[in-house]
C-alpha cells in the first residue's frame, strides 16, 4: 500500500469501527474508496455503487467515476508504522470492512478532469482497471434471404492520471463477462447495453451490465 492511498484512506475517515450516519461528502470519494476496498457493505458504499452504475445507464452515459471531483491533495504525516499495518491488513483473510466519511462538506476541486495529485502509481491501478463498453448492435434478415446489420461499439478508459477516453472499438474488445454474443448466422437480432468492468485494489474482478 503507497502512501498516497494510505492518505486518502485516512483523510476520508477509513474505520473498522461502525457506521455512523454522516452528512454530505464528495460521491466521488466514495466511490473511489469503496472501489478500492471492493464495494463492503454500508450505506455509504451503496449509494457510491448506485451513482457508480447510474453514470452508465443512459443517457447521457457518464464516466462512472469522476476523480476530478474528488479533493485528494491532503496534507498528512509520512506514514510509517500504519502504513505497515494496513499492509499487514491488506494480506490478513479478507474482512468486514465499513467506512465513516467526513461530516463536514469538502470543497471540491476540479483539475482538469484529472486526479490533482500524481495516482500514476499502480497503487492507483484499480482506477485504470475501470473500463466502459457501449455496446449497440442489430441485425435483420429480409424475406428473400437478404442479411443486413449495423453496428456501434464505443470503449471508455482511464489514463494514467484518471483522465476519462472515449473511442470507437469492436466486438472483439467486449469482455466476455458481457452477455453480448456475436451471431454465427443471419437472424433477427437486436442488442443494446453499457457494460462497465472494474478490479479492486486486491485485483478481484467485478462488472455490471444495464440493458436497454
Amino acid at each position: 500500500m503507497k502512501p498516497l492511498l494510505l492518505a486518502l484512506l485516512l483523510s476520508l475517515g477509513f474505520s473498522t469501527a461502525a457506521v455512523q450516519p454522516a452528512a454530505a461528502y464528495p460521491v466521488d470519494c466514495a466511490i473511489l474508496l469503496c472501489l478500492a476496498g471492493g464495494w463492503p457493505g454500508s450505506a455509504e458504499c451503496s449509494h457510491a455503487r448506485a451513482v457508480f452504475i447510474r453514470r452508465i445507464t443512459p443517457w447521457p452515459i457518464e464516466p462512472p467515476l469522476q476523480i476530478w471531483n474528488c479533493p485528494m491533495r491532503v496534507g498528512y504525516p509520512k506514514p510509517t508504522d500504519l502504513e505497515r499495518l494496513f499492509d499487514i491488513r491488506a494480506n490478513a483473510p479478507k474482512p468486514e470492512w465499513s467506512w465513516r466519511f467526513p461530516t463536514r462538506e469538502v470543497p471540491v476541486q476540479r483539475v482538469a478532469n484529472q486526479a490533482d495529485v500524481d495516482i500514476s502509481d499502480p497503487a492507483f491501478d484499480f482506477v485504470r482497471s475501470i473500463k466502459v463498453f457501449e455496446i449497440t448492435f442489430q441485425m435483420q434478415r429480409s424475406g428473400d434471404d437478404n442479411c443486413s446489420s449495423s453496428a456501434a461499439f464505443y470503449e471508455g478508459s482511464y489514463g494514467s492520471q484518471g483522465d476519462y477516453q472515449r473511442k470507437r472499438s469492436d466486438p472483439s474488445a467486449v469482455p466476455a463477462a458481457s452477455d453480448f454474443r456475436m451471431p454465427v448466422e443471419c437472424r433477427n437480432y437486436r442488442y443494446r447495453s453499457v457494460f462497465v468492468e472494474w478490479r479492486d485494489y486486491m485485483g478481484s474482478y467485478g462488472s455490471e451490465e444495464v440493458h436497454y
